[in-house]
């Protein structure tokens, strides 16, 4: 795809405020950034904002995020001005995968843990992502191993868009750096040893030297994702 090379060729060479510029002005209103309110996030969602680009957001709300993160929304939402879209699960497929496998299913085995992420947070993705042409994420290549060899750039034929990683060669240093010098908002949490923060049942803080994904998922030995970003 000729397009997609000259334009991956283009945003490996430019600052992540251009590339978003780029984007957004190449796919008008059709491109939007997915949220965890995590601190990768909160960079881009403070870029998006400071600079006005016409990028929407929007995040997940599974039903058992973490008070934290609800206030964070809030705290985001007032400070930039800017409207956070929440996508939640469909209440039919909830209650019948509750009443089916109990309300903490995940604990039992990993395909229970992946099915409840799927109902969760996979489906509302999908619908959240209906007509877009460009997904935004806050991913960084040195997150997981299943993410060091993310292109820039990609096209996702089973979604029919582009997926955009700006922040893939970011540090996790180049992350924290740009949040204090910039005094961007973040979840105080992260403050507390929680490095990844996803679902309350399925996260706990890290020890120091432990791999940044350890406390998600914490009782079993997966590649610590839920679905959202593995390309099937």
């Amino acid at each position: 795809m000729e397009d997609l090379k000259e334009l991956e060729a283009f945003l490996k060479n430019v600052s992540v405020e251009d590339g978003l510029r780029k984007v957004a002005d190449t796919f008008r209103g059709k491109v939007k950034f997915s949220s965890s309110l995590g601190q990768e996030d909160q960079v881009l969602t403070d870029m998006i904002s400071r600079h006005s680009i016409d990028i929407s957001i929007f995040t997940l709300d599974t039903g058992r995020l973490f008070n934290e993160t609800y206030e964070l929304i809030e705290k985001t939402e007032a400070r930039y001005k800017n409207k956070i879209d929440i996508y939640f699960p469909g209440a039919n497929e909830v209650e019948e995968m509750v009443n089916e496998k109990g309300i903490n299913l995940f604990y039992n085995s990993v395909e229970e843990r992946k099915l409840c992420c799927h109902i969760r947070k996979v489906i509302p993705l999908n619908r959240a992502l209906t007509g877009t042409s460009v997904w935004i994420t806050g991913l960084r290549s040195s997150q997981t191993s299943i993410r060091q060899d993310l292109p820039v750039i990609e096209w996702l034929p089973e979604k029919n868009l582009f997926k955009y990683n700006p922040l893939l060669n970011w540090s996790y240093d180049d992350v924290m750096d740009y949040i204090h010098t910039n005094s961007v908002p973040y979840n105080p949490l992260h403050d507390k040893g929680f490095v990844s923060i996803g679902c309350l049942p399925c996260t706990r803080a890290i020890e120091p030297g432990e791999d940044p994904r350890a406390g998600r998922w914490w009782w079993e030995t997966s590649q610590k994702e839920c679905g959202l970003h593995v390309n099937k």
